[in-house]
């Protein structure tokens, strides 16, 4: 009997498309002045948010394929890869209460922080355009009642 391979849609496929997004998000942010100045624009705004959602999606995707491991018994094959993926979950939640809180000064440095995490990441074409984050400040306040 052949092997079945899967080609549908997984956790690592969706991990990689969410880190691509926050790449191509933070290759639009860098040049900006005012970004650097903790000065946000409603799109720099909605671009931050974006960044939040990818990142959950990101941590997401990393309890999903953890609990694949554990399901197998590999639980320190599974331990590893959530603190591999920790800074995920927390630069979200630091991005989220920062822009919630209407503290843009505090965005910059977590920004720069996610530079080492996304450096293998290659944008040589952005993919994404304005409509994949119009809104997403919005959203995030609504989500966050």
């Amino acid at each position: 009997m052949a092997r079945v391979i899967q080609t549908g849609d997984t956790a690592a496929k969706r991990r990689h498309a969410h880190l691509r997004s926050c790449a191509e998000v933070l290759r639009l942010l860098a040049p900006r002045p005012d970004v650097a100045a903790g000065r946000f624009d409603e799109e720099a705004r909605d671009m931050t948010a974006f960044l939040v959602f990818a990142l959950r999606g990101i941590a997401a995707s990393i309890e999903e394929s953890a609990q694949a491991w554990d399901d197998r018994n590999y639980w320190k094959k599974s331990e590893r890869l959530r603190a591999d993926w920790r800074w995920a979950a927390r630069t979200a939640d630091a991005l989220a209460a920062a822009a919630l809180a209407d503290r843009w000064a505090d965005v910059p440095p977590l920004l720069v922080g996610l530079v080492p995490h996304l450096q293998t990441i290659t944008v040589t074409q952005a993919t994404r355009d304005a409509d994949w984050w119009c809104g997403a400040m919005k959203a995030l306040r609504k989500q966050a009642g």
